[in-house]
């Protein structure tokens, strides 16, 4: 068979060339010709993360599309939301939150609760609070707001008692009543399910006790847990303060508030997570 010439060629490529063109022009701009907008939110990873991907399946309906964006620390992620590196964050309560911003002038705010970690006390080697032996260590979060609120959990247990006036920035050094004679130590939040089996108990935060049972197999016994019932510490969508009206930010909070998520929080956490909407 005889080859088609060079001149039948050309023009069939430049037609086939145009289409491809126009087809990967057409993909590029589905998402803005579907409506869909999106958010990109930094999260620890249990059990925030979690939660974020079954809202984000809801939020997708109305028009949002999720990009999640996890963080190990309770730092960089409000750094990279002041920064504009993300558009909003979920992995905070507001007393932290307010703190943090405050001392960094950092124009944060929230955006509407999602869910309560209730702080316990856990341990590997007792199964009851009585069992906790004078002299017993404890280890509590070092960042001011949790700290606080640990010595607060310990002081509802009669374990310890705390100046009058302490209030929501009590330290160790606001202790006047330690009747048990607890040998409290101080250490970065996110080590304590390490080290737990090293000490006596630990006031843990929900979602690193989560994720150290998830990924490190912990087995522990809750001594004590807060009560959840008017307790100032939701967990928050938080974004730049002037952008909680966005509407894909009240798209994302009604997701993150919806029946779906709350159905999700109670059939997965056992209690150690609970709605708080």
């Amino acid at each position: 068979m005889k080859s088609p010439s060079r001149s039948l060629l050309t023009p069939l490529l430049l037609s086939v060339t145009l289409l491809l063109t126009a087809c990967q022009k057409q993909e590029a701009s589905s998402g803005e010709s579907s409506g869909v907008r999106t958010l990109k939110v930094g999260v620890n990873p249990v059990p925030h993360g979690d939660i974020l991907r079954a809202a984000a399946a809801v939020a997708l309906r109305e028009g949002v599309r999720v990009d999640v964006v996890e963080f190990t620390d309770y730092v960089q992620p409000n750094i990279a939301l002041s920064d504009k590196q993300l558009d909003a964050n979920y992995f905070q309560h507001v007393p932290y939150l307010e703190r943090f911003a405050g001392d960094r002038k950092l124009a944060l705010t929230s955006a509407g609760p999602v869910h309560l970690e209730p702080l316990a006390l856990y341990s590997t080697k007792f199964r009851q609070l009585a069992e906790l032996p004078e002299g017993a260590q404890v280890t509590l979060p070092a960042d001011p707001s949790n700290l606080a609120r640990a010595l607060r959990l310990l002081e509802a247990q009669g374990l310890l008692r705390l100046r009058e006036d302490a209030g929501a920035t009590a330290t160790v050094r606001d202790v006047v009543g330690n009747p048990r004679k607890l040998d409290l130590r101080e250490i970065d939040a996110e080590q304590q399910p390490r080290t737990l089996e090293d000490v006596a108990a630990a006031v843990i935060n929900g979602n690193y006790f989560l994720e150290a049972q998830k990924h490190l197999k912990l087995d522990a016994k809750v001594l004590a847990r807060e009560a959840a019932r008017e307790n100032p510490y939701a967990n928050v969508l938080a974004v730049r303060q002037g952008d909680e009206q966005r509407p894909e930010v009240r798209t994302l909070v009604k997701a993150l508030q919806s029946d779906d998520v709350r159905r999700y929080i109670e059939s997965t956490y056992g209690g150690a997570v609970v709605p708080a909407f």
